[in-house]
């Protein structure tokens, strides 16, 4: 699949980017994930952050 251009982006594109970005800071709980991208259920936010299994296992030491 090519990359995008940049007109092609929709907002959900960059809502995708900035929570997973907002995710990866890992100082936000998933609660205020949740508050902040208006995700009224966990099931719809956890499509829009993606946690990368390396971050998980750093946090568990």
């Amino acid at each position: 699949m090519p990359p995008r251009r940049d007109q092609d982006y929709t907002w959900h594109d960059l809502r995708h980017e900035a929570l997973s970005r907002l995710a990866e800071r890992g100082d936000l709980s998933t609660l205020e994930l949740a508050a902040i991208s208006g995700h009224k259920t966990l099931q719809m936010l956890k499509r829009y952050t993606h946690l990368h299994a390396e971050d998980l296992a750093r946090k568990l030491g």
